[in-house]
């Protein structure tokens, strides 16, 4: 293995999370007009099959941490790669539904492998200082994978094929590098460490909420991953290599998502919730009253890409704060309910674009997410302190790993500085 910086580590893994989910899960919808066509693929047929990645990432993501404390990192990486490197290929060369649906699982299973690798990955190179701002970054790479798809379509929008297999390609170099830069250690926890505490009934109930919400705006936001280019194409009449314009705004707005969502941690969680999920509604409302016209279309994308990134850091935080010392679990509860409520919205927005239209269905599941969005005062500000400890807490997705790790006293433990001793008596990965 090569060492590498915090800073190298968080690059290479903001590539590997843009290869696993902005090319191997949401670029699919990108790509949707021209598959459904060739494949004379119905909408309710390609709503089931866009489901499909979803029910395999949650499969995975059951297994990961069990596979990343097994496997080690690297390995756990590496596995994943290779599902997407296959899966990617797999749809290069579909003929039909059967075979689009085994390539699109398979890129499931490589999404919910890759974040707890690299999750374990990180805890294993990088100073706990540093935490917070390498996850943000990592985190960006869904927003980067989106990105990287918009030339391919641009240049590439009646050859979808060509576009997956250069996609594997790429699948497959993450592999040799995530072998060569990752290290075979498992999760570390500093030994002077408390277990963590046992979850109470408050915080399971906190809990629940927060994967409420996050089935809500998983459900609402399938609608625009998997069918906001075709609806643009279908009722809007725009060209094809247009729709990538769509993508391009939906990645570069995501981008913004972790600054959106750390304001969200140091203000008032619930009201920015909100304002987000009213913002992913409307951005759907928008996209199916002017879908012909390519400038409010791509707005609705940067409100849409804004929102969704958005929302899924704050869960992120949210779900962080609620368990402490289960680096485990805490960072994939979200992501979970975010993917099972993607998969039960995908399965039935092509059903309802079927039966009624893609401008009515969009304007369904627009005003789903407006109605949860006026029950966001339910949503959990802060979720193991006190009200009166909040002013003195640190705020955002860095303070969030913080307070993750406490010691035999119950007070957090030191952070690591990269002029300080390895703590807990663990060796250096080599």
């Amino acid at each position: 293995m090569k060492s590498v910086s915090s800073t190298g580590f968080a690059l290479f893994g903001a590539a590997l999370i843009a290869i696993s989910y902005g090319l191997a899960r949401f670029a699919f919808g990108l790509f949707v007009p021209p598959i459904r066509v060739e494949l004379a693929l119905t909408p309710d047929l390609i709503g089931i099959i866009g489901a499909l990645p979803l029910v395999s990432f949650l499969l995975a993501t059951l297994v990961a941490p069990f596979a990343a404390d097994r496997l080690g990192a690297r390995n756990t990486a590496a596995l994943s790669a290779a599902f997407g490197a296959g899966g990617l290929a797999l749809i290069s060369q579909a003929t039909g539904a059967q075979s689009l649906g085994v390539g699109v699982f398979a890129c499931g299973i490589c999404t919910g492998l890759m974040m707890p690798a690299l999750t374990a990955a990180m805890q294993a190179l990088v100073e706990r200082s540093l935490h917070g701002r390498v996850s943000a970054v990592m985190n960006a790479g869904t927003s980067i994978g989106v990105f990287v798809a918009v030339p391919a379509v641009l240049v590439l929008a009646n050859a979808w094929r060509l576009a997956y297999l250069s996609f594997a390609v790429l699948a497959a170099l993450g592999v040799l590098a995530a072998w060569y830069l990752l290290p075979s250690v498992s999760r570390i926890v500093p030994s002077d460490a408390a277990p963590p505490p046992r979850i109470s009934v408050l915080q399971w109930s906190r809990l629940f909420r927060v994967a409420l919400f996050a089935f809500v705006m998983g459900f609402v936001s399938a609608a625009y991953w998997i069918f906001a280019p075709d609806l643009a194409i279908t009722l809007g009449a725009l060209p094809a290599g247009a729709t990538g314009w769509l993508w391009l705004a939906v990645g570069i707005a995501g981008l913004g998502g972790a600054v959106v969502a750390d304001l969200a941690d140091r203000n008032n969680p619930a009201i920015t919730h909100a304002l987000m999920l009213m913002m992913l509604s409307a951005s759907l409302a928008l996209l199916a009253a002017s879908p012909g016209q390519l400038l409010l279309a791509v707005f609705s994308a940067l409100v849409f890409g804004l929102a969704y990134m958005s929302l899924t850091g704050l869960y992120l935080m949210t779900s962080i704060r609620l368990l402490p010392g289960r680096l485990s679990m805490g960072p994939v509860l979200p992501f979970m309910a975010v993917a099972l409520g993607q998969a039960t919205g995908s399965a039935l927005v092509g059903a309802l674009v079927k039966t009624f239209g893609y401008a009515d269905a969009f304007a369904m599941f627009s005003a789903i997410g407006i109605l949860v969005a006026l029950l966001s005062p339910l949503y959990p500000r802060y979720i193991d302190f006190d009200a009166e400890e909040v002013e003195a807490i640190e705020t955002g997705l860095q303070a969030a790993y913080d307070y993750q790790l406490r010691g035999e006293d119950g007070e957090p433990l030191q952070l690591i500085t990269g002029d300080e001793e390895n703590p807990g008596g663990h060796e250096k990965p080599e």
